[in-house]
């Protein structure tokens, strides 16, 4: 078993009250009055910020290349070793997508001004709480974002994409391995943690610290949002008939999902990374057939 139970237990709740969080969120943004049968129509973003305008059947496309750009960048950072700037980047990013998903909730410019100061919190000090309680909201703001601009099938193939992507990154390059790493050095983790406090780097060693080796469990932040990606494409399909039974509908992919990553996690072995979302993957297109067939 990779962690203990309750460390496992605590990581798998966490993923899938994000879940829940995000289907929320995405409810919360479709205009129900304006939606016809079959196509959801949703509010616009706070603050007029714009949607990529993208096919929703290529959108998996752009979305792929966005990633491989990104995490080209995030290398870039990490071979001059540049940590402001990593740190920077996340917290504007963290801004962008908590305003984003508040404001589903609570105004606009109340939920910019929360979201500022959580993104300052989350760099500046090492709370797992805190990091943990804003991870919960920052994946429905993405979700907002990308849903509308993603069909069915376009979903399914960004699904595929990524679990390959996934095992080729931490099995064979290893990129993915060095960038966990990367970020739990700079005290700034994109995803969930769970465990001890962030490790706090000797400032006369440049060696990066593994989770494992403190005693932490981690989930990265994609892990997280392309399984809510689906299942906010599934959802929006659903709503309009009866947004209370599409909810409970589409809570199936996201149970599956935790069931197959609580599944990797047991089987797994102690110090050892794994590409999660090949198993998300599973979970999310089985949760689906279900919902075809309830």
């Amino acid at each position: 078993m990779k962690h203990n139970i309750k460390t496992t237990s605590l990581l798998l709740g966490l993923f899938f009250l994000a879940q829940v969080i995000g289907l929320f969120v995405i409810q919360n943004y479709i205009d129900l009055d304006a939606s016809t049968e079959g196509e959801a129509v949703f509010k616009e973003l706070p603050f007029d910020l714009e949607r990529p305008p993208l096919e929703q059947s290529t959108s998996f496309l752009y979305i792929v290349a966005a990633i491989l750009v990104g995490t080209c960048l995030v290398l870039l950072l990490i071979k001059f070793n540049k940590t402001k700037l990593w740190k920077i980047w996340y917290w504007l990013a963290v801004v962008i997508c908590l305003t984003i998903s508040l404001s589903a909730f609570i105004p606009a410019i109340s939920a910019m001004g929360v979201s500022i100061v959580a993104a300052l919190y989350k760099v500046r000090k090492n709370n797992s709480i805190i990091h943990n309680l804003t991870e919960l909201f920052i994946y429905g703001g993405l979700a907002a974002i990308f849903v509308p601009v993603i069909n069915v099938s376009a979903a399914i193939l960004l699904l595929l994409v990524i679990s390959v992507y996934d095992y080729i990154a931490v099995n064979k390059v290893k990129h993915m391995v060095t960038m966990a790493k990367f970020q739990t050095k700079t005290n700034v983790f994109a995803g969930l943690i769970v465990g001890k406090q962030f490790p706090q780097p000797s400032s006369t060693s440049k060696k990066l610290p593994s989770p494992n080796s403190q005693k932490m469990a981690i989930l990265g932040g994609g892990d997280i949002g392309f399984a809510l990606l689906f299942s906010g494409v599934i959802f929006k399909g659903l709503i309009i008939s009866s947004p209370a039974t599409a909810f409970l509908k589409t809570l199936v992919i996201p149970l599956l999902a935790t069931v197959f990553l609580g599944a990797l996690l047991f089987y797994g072995k102690k110090g050892k990374f794994y590409p999660a979302m090949p198993a998300i993957t599973v979970g999310c297109l089985l949760g689906y057939a279900v919902t075809l067939v309830l």
